[in-house]
């Protein structure tokens, strides 16, 4: 069915009755916004109608989420006693999701445990680092090591302890690290192709129905700085 996933430009990694998981690219969006382009649960909806030649209805639910310009592993329900399992376990931070991010600039430590308040602005569309008083300030805790480096940029490998708006672009910044064209939160030039890197690398849950442990490992987007990094 490569064909299918070249027509709707989905990157599949795996696919049962009850989930499907996929490599999202970057600029892809997870659910609908105000941009009006079409979201991944809509596309998914697609490629499974066309791929059953289902002639009703297809269930797709979103279970969690990856900003916009972020890449990486992303999993829905295809049913809504999996969807609904899942998004509980993300809820409860059953699920570990590690990340890939180059930064600009090696941070303090070569690993460490960031802890912040972060408060969203809600027309901004970003979250800033703010004092624990502050009315909307939300704890986020996140572990870091520095992998390794080329010339200008040093890959991070990051797992969250909390799932916050823009968490990992936020804290990074807020140490001087700044996301490889993440102009949001202060990297100098955006890329090309809109895109940030950073990348959802890993993923590890219990399956909402086989109760067997899932692992996955997502390939990062082929460009010339990820590329640097294998």
């Amino acid at each position: 069915m490569a064909y299918l996933e070249e027509k709707y430009n989905l990157d599949v990694v795996y696919e049962d009755n009850h989930i499907i998981i996929i490599n999202k690219k970057p600029g892809q969006i997870a659910q609908a916004d105000k941009t009006g382009d079409v979201a991944l649960n809509e596309i998914l909806k697609s490629y499974l109608r066309e791929k059953y030649n289902k002639p009703g209805n297809v269930y797709v639910g979103l279970v969690h989420r990856l900003d916009r310009p972020t890449s990486g592993g992303l999993v829905f329900g295809k049913t809504d006693k999996a969807t609904s399992r899942l998004s509980k376990m993300f809820q409860q931070h059953e699920v570990t999701k590690t990340y890939w991010a180059v930064v600009d600039r090696l941070p303090p430590q070569t690993s460490d445990t960031l802890e912040h308040y972060l408060a969203k602005n809600q027309e901004k569309n970003r979250s800033a680092v703010v004092k624990s008083s502050h009315q909307n300030a939300k704890k986020a805790v996140l572990h870091y090591q520095h992998l390794s480096s080329i010339d200008n940029y040093h890959l991070l490998e990051i797992k969250l302890e909390t799932g916050r708006h823009h968490q990992i672009r936020a804290q990074l910044a807020a140490i001087g690290c700044r996301i490889k064209g993440d102009v949001k939160y202060g990297f100098k030039r955006g890329n090309k192709d809109l895109s940030i890197h950073l990348h959802a690398r890993y993923m590890e849950f219990m399956h909402p129905v086989k109760k067997e442990i899932m692992k996955f490992e997502f390939p990062t987007p082929i460009d010339p700085v990820w590329e640097a990094f294998k």
